[in-house]
């Protein structure tokens, strides 16, 4: 399972990074994925990266405020996000993606761990 972590409590327009990890296995030997789910509501994609030509995915949602990388010396994947808004709060989880990273679906992936809490609040 993946193990996902780096959540916390930030004022809107904040920063956090959140950190994807694996114990026993080799991350850039997958397609990884980062998605989240609000109180409430389904759980959604957020980036997904692959793991044969480092392909990005982003959602509408991310774009130009959260960013994908890996580190493979560390076995880690991260999800950078600046500019934090209220609605990015959610627990985020990171799983493994089978097949094409395109749309991030959840449909295709597995491996799920723990999430992160994150919270956007004034």
């Amino acid at each position: 399972q993946l193990q996902a972590s780096g959540g916390g409590s930030v004022q809107p327009g904040g920063s956090l990074r959140l950190s994807c990890t694996a114990p026993g296995f080799t991350l850039d030997e997958y397609a990884i994925g980062w998605f989240r789910q609000a109180l409430g509501k389904e759980r959604e994609g957020v980036s997904c990266v692959s793991n044969s030509d480092d392909s990005i995915y982003y959602a509408d949602s991310a774009k130009g405020r959260f960013t994908i990388s890996r580190d493979n010396a560390k076995n880690t994947v991260y999800l950078q996000m600046h500019s934090l808004k209220p609605e990015d709060t959610a627990v985020y989880y990171c799983a493994t993606i089978v097949g094409s990273i395109y749309g991030c679906y959840e449909s295709k992936a597995m491996d799920w761990g723990q999430g992160t809490l994150v919270t956007v609040s004034s």
